[in-house]
């Protein structure tokens, strides 16, 4: 491994630190084409891409998304803000949960709340409301994978040294992956409940 350990445990408290989500008034008021909301997105979620040469969204991606009923068709070719923030759900559920989980949660929101103007609650309220909870949980996640990267460090002490390094990284990867593993199956649960009780 070239990379240094504490250079490492500082890039993903770095990489924490630059999450940040796309605001509502952020979005263009007016209507977008599909082409535009491609590039919005591109632009304004890049930094959570793995590789530079990943796609954000695609057209095929949103073609789909609106033929599962997952999107609200668009209205003449053009997407509302309601639209793009249903998208950028779409996009931080699609690395976790297949698209009948997606479906699950996001179209029980969607029809009550897309284009939802004289009602109390719509749509940007409910993803303000989430998004709030961002930096909070940025710091409880900096603090827990600090502890696991130090915990991770403690493991492998007996291993012949050429091994240790890479052996105490599988160990901060598997931690990781278990956390990840055990929160999906939470989702999964919770989605399962409402499911059932919508029976």
């Amino acid at each position: 491994m070239t990379i240094d350990d504490k250079d490492l445990l500082n890039s993903i408290l770095a990489s924490l630190n630059r999450i940040d989500h796309i605001k509502p008034e952020s979005i263009p008021d007016i209507d977008l084409y599909m082409d535009q909301v491609t590039t919005f997105m591109e632009s304004h979620l890049a930094s959570a891409k793995r590789h530079p040469n990943d796609k954000v969204l695609t057209k095929t991606m949103i073609n789909n998304y609106t033929k599962d009923g997952l999107l609200p068709p668009p209205d003449k070719k053009k997407y509302s803000k309601e639209h793009m923030l249903m998208l950028i759900f779409i996009y931080y559920f699609k690395n976790i949960l297949c698209i009948s989980d997606i479906h699950s949660v996001l179209v029980p929101i969607a029809e009550k709340y897309f284009s939802n103007e004289d009602g109390e609650m719509n749509l940007t309220d409910i993803y303000n409301e989430v998004f709030s909870l961002e930096k909070e949980e940025v710091l409880y996640l900096a603090k827990d994978i600090t502890k696991k990267y130090n915990r991770s460090k403690e493991n492998f002490l007996d291993a012949p040294e050429e091994d240790r390094e890479m052996l105490q990284y599988f160990s901060l990867i598997c931690m990781l992956s278990f956390d990840t593993f055990v929160k999906k199956m939470l989702i999964e649960k919770l989605i399962d409940l409402a499911n059932n009780k919508e029976k």
